[in-house]
């Protein structure tokens, strides 16, 4: 261990995405190569000495404690856990939310000269769901607690399914013992688990009782109905079909609006027939872990902006590599029935 094949895989899935920023620390793992990274996650990250590196990724991670922080991490996969390597950044993004995110009264990291970033450990052990959302953008992993819910936002459907991939596998090694025997249920309670009137989701139940959760067809249609809503036309439900549903990052037209504010603010983008849609989207208290106590302080989807087809002027297209960069151009007025009141007040009686 471990095979060139294996090494060679690692060594091209470390690469941190072009579009996003990352501190020192985090550029200097990107660096590694070959027999060197696997070296330096056991010497530095690997917490048991028998586990096996199986998978790295890049990606843009949420956590349940922290919603409106998005940081970037990079992923390894061992054979006994989960490992996110943090940006060092992290710790001065929201000083009142990480401070009881974080242990740090061991923490020596004020007298090293060089430390280099938090690591989150999830252990196999402790993994209860996975979530997957739609289309594959994103999944999210659920522990024990509430510190122990991350959401991975990959934007990436492939980098989504390798992933799960190599989570399925790993897990498969892990010796858990078999669930109970199911119990017989009586009449009522058989009888009252089937009329719920709500579509679970797909489950499928993994050989170590790991759940793995993917959206069902009703998602999609609750969703088509939120933006009939947002578009205060229910008479077109039957028609309204989503075609396109893909997390992106709009750019921030205002420039040096604050310090800290990325120019990239993250947006989920759905197109209709009829519109475009840009929406704001709570990736990590959705579905609910069985431990909250209430509800999400905010709405799964918050619209943004929305704009109709029939008023786009033109499209611009970006030369650079994966990920490209649109510009749509909007030949809209805010309120679309301006001409007809000028005309009105022009002409008089």
């Amino acid at each position: 261990y471990p095979s060139e094949f294996l090494i060679q895989k690692i060594t091209e899935d470390n690469q941190i995405p072009g579009h996003l920023r990352v501190s020192m620390s985090l550029q200097y793992v990107a660096g590694l190569k070959g027999n060197v990274l696997v070296e330096f996650f056991h010497g530095n990250i690997a917490e048991v000495e028998n586990e096996e590196l199986r998978h790295l990724m890049w990606s843009s991670v949420l956590f349940y404690k922290t919603p409106n922080v998005e940081v970037m991490a990079c992923v390894l996969l061992s054979t006994k856990a989960i490992y996110f390597l943090l940006d060092d950044t992290f710790n001065h993004a929201d000083e009142h939310q990480s401070a009881d995110f974080w242990d740090r009264e061991n923490s020596d990291c004020e007298n090293n000269s060089f430390h280099l970033s938090c690591c989150l450990v999830l252990k196999l052990n402790d993994l209860q769901s996975v979530n997957v959302g739609l289309f594959d953008q994103y999944f999210r992993i659920t522990g024990q607690s509430a510190d122990h819910i991350v959401t991975c936002l990959t934007r990436d459907s492939y980098n989504t399914h390798a992933f799960m991939q190599q989570l399925m596998a790993v897990l498969s090694l892990l010796a858990r013992t078999p669930s109970p025997e199911p119990i017989d249920k009586d009449f009522y309670s058989e009888f009252g688990s089937k009329n719920t009137g709500k579509m679970e989701d797909y489950e499928l139940i993994h050989s170590s009782r790991v759940k793995f959760i993917y959206p069902n067809e009703e998602e999609i249609g609750d969703l088509a109905f939120l933006v009939a809503e947002k578009m205060d036309d229910f008479n077109r439900l039957q028609s309204l079909h989503i075609l396109l549903y893909v997390l992106a990052f709009q750019v921030n037209p205002v420039e040096g609006s604050a310090q800290n504010t990325s120019p990239l603010q993250p947006k989920t983008l759905i197109l209709t027939s009829s519109d475009l849609f840009l929406f704001d989207e709570d990736y990590i208290s959705y579905p609910l872990p069985e431990f909250a106590k209430e509800p999400p302080k905010r709405e799964k989807y918050q619209l943004a902006d929305g704009r109709r087809i029939r008023d786009l002027d033109r499209v611009l297209m970006g030369y650079q590599t994966y990920p490209q960069a649109l510009t749509f151009v909007f030949d809209d007025v805010q309120n679309q029935n301006l001409m007809q009141n000028l005309a009105l007040n022009h002409f008089g009686d």
